[in-house]
């Protein structure tokens, strides 16, 4: 094996923002801290890319976290803590829900605002409406008293028990449950139950049955509280800003380095090797991969954790998305339109949804003047774009950017004319450039489970080995893993002796 390169304290396995909250909470510590990428630039499923005057988004552009008060606006919190900020757009409304049956629902900024469209909409569940929404708020107050650190640090717990203890509490009873029960017991209308389905569906990649508690009590009420705000410059800004401030308190990334190997001495991690041959040592390693990436990957398959194992036995990667950068002339939408729509034709049909964001509504400097951006994406599984020839492969996403194109006339007019640009992504494009295994964006439950007791922590069962990003506590979305990221560095500084 190579030399071994200088003795660092904590190495994080790719630049995703859970991976760059970590490490730049360490290095706000005094942690020696490097990153390694294999991209040019940092941001994995929040970064971006330049095509012909258009800046685009990698992923989703409805960001939460960019509040200004109370304890979850952990993406705001996360740019503090390295000195460094970030001007943001505030959305007035979250989703435009375009739904069957030509039920249309927007979620505005202002609560009162949004229980009186959805009950204008289902007048006779005016009662169990607020009461749902209500119980939601009282996850998020709990969440928002404390500091959202490590679940598995038992001083932090002792403390933050004796400062809040009934919010502890009202956690506590929360844990195990999901949306969907909490739903039923306030709500009766079937097409409601569907609203509060696909409202889940958008963020979790399941329905609410299946959707913790927990998450949607953040979810459901940090859109009105924090509310969700727009990076001037692009989501890429975030995972830029970042790198800014850890390079400002003393922290490393290196780009075009990928990690091949977590090597191991005694069952213990001890450093990284890269495709280079290049070897670095560190205390302690972060791997902001999937877990399954992780354990199937980066170590050998055949050597899992028992742990491991019965996590993959509880949770599933979900699916990817087929991808659809488009610019377009600014004559296309009306005065009026929302940045983020949701178009659902058919109920038994969720996983077909279209997402639709429009940063250039916010951000106009995002595309040349005159146009806008349009990115659309829809749940599309690795194992459907397989074993093609280049031809049949570059047939098949033509053809399903036709049809989604088609789809979205429905809301968009005149759409295929007024196209300027197109660039079509598939899950084989995220496996490629994201390096996640099958392009997936988290793992979703397999069955019900209760709530959030089922995912794991940062702590793995190999001695100096965590974990971070959308594949463990509490899941999926930016603010998700920025408080992944916030709860792994204070884990690992509290082992460092930091």
């Amino acid at each position: 094996m190579p030399t071994a390169k200088t003795l660092f304290d904590a190495i994080v396995i790719g630049s995703g923002i859970g991976g760059l909250v970590t490490a730049t909470q360490l290095a706000a510590k005094g942690a020696k801290v490097l990153v390694l990428e294999s991209y040019l630039i940092p941001g994995g499923s929040a970064g971006y890319f330049d095509r012909e005057g258009y800046r685009f988004d990698v992923g989703a552009s409805m960001i939460f976290g960019f509040g200004t008060q109370g304890t979850t606006n952990l993406l705001t919190k996360a740019l503090e803590a390295v000195n460094v900020s970030l001007e943001t757009i505030p959305d007035p409304v979250q989703i435009h829900y375009h739904l069957p049956n030509d039920l249309k629902v927007k979620v505005h900024r202002d609560y009162e605002k949004f229980l009186q469209e959805l009950t204008t909409c289902f007048p006779h569940e005016k009662q169990g409406i607020r009461q749902f929404y209500d119980e939601c708020w009282n996850v998020f107050n709990c969440l928002n008293r404390m500091d959202l650190l490590s679940l598995e640090e038992p001083r932090y717990l002792t403390r933050v028990f004796f400062q809040h203890p009934l919010a502890c509490l009202g956690l506590v009873k929360y844990l195990p449950q999901n949306v969907g029960d909490v739903a039923r017991k306030y709500i009766k209308d079937p097409l409601l139950l569907k609203f509060i389905d696909i409202d889940c569906y958008i963020w979790s990649v399941v329905p609410a049955d299946l959707t913790p508690m927990i998450n949607a009590g953040m979810v459901f009420s940090d859109r009105h509280y924090g509310g969700i705000n727009y990076p001037k410059g692009g989501v890429g800004q975030i995972a830029q800003k970042l790198v800014d401030g850890l390079e400002k308190a003393g922290g490393e990334i290196k780009y075009q380095a990928r990690v091949t190997k977590i090597v191991t001495e005694n069952n213990r991690a001890i450093g990284v090797q890269l495709a280079s041959g290049e070897v670095y040592r560190a205390k302690r390693i972060v791997s902001n991969s999937t877990r399954w990436d992780t354990f199937e990957k980066l170590l050998p398959k055949a050597e899992m954790p028992a742990s491991e194992k019965k996590w993959q036995q509880r949770y599933q990667k979900s699916p990817s998305f087929l991808n659809m950068h488009l610019g377009v002339k600014a004559q296309l939408l009306p005065v009026g339109t929302e940045c983020h729509h949701i178009l659902v034709e058919d109920w038994d049909k969720m996983d077909e949804t279209i997402f639709v964001s429009i940063p250039t509504l916010l951000d106009p400097d995002l595309a040349p003047e005159g146009h806008h951006i349009i990115h659309t994406f829809t749940p599309s599984w690795v194992e459907d774009w397989q074993k093609l020839s280049q031809g049949e492969y570059e047939q098949k996403k033509e053809a399903a950017a036709g049809k989604i194109i088609k789809r979205l006339e429905q809301i968009f007019p005149g759409l295929d004319a007024a196209l300027d640009y197109m660039e079509v992504g598939t899950p084989r494009t995220h496996r490629r450039f994201l390096n996640r295994q099958d392009g997936t964006y988290g793992p979703i439950p397999r069955r019900k489970l209760m709530g959030l007791l089922g995912m794991p922590f940062n702590r793995t069962s190999i001695p100096g080995l965590y974990c971070v990003g959308d594949s463990t506590f509490p899941g999926q979305g930016l603010n998700a893993v920025a408080f992944s990221g916030f709860a792994c560095a204070h884990r690992v500084a509290v082992d460092l002796g930091l």
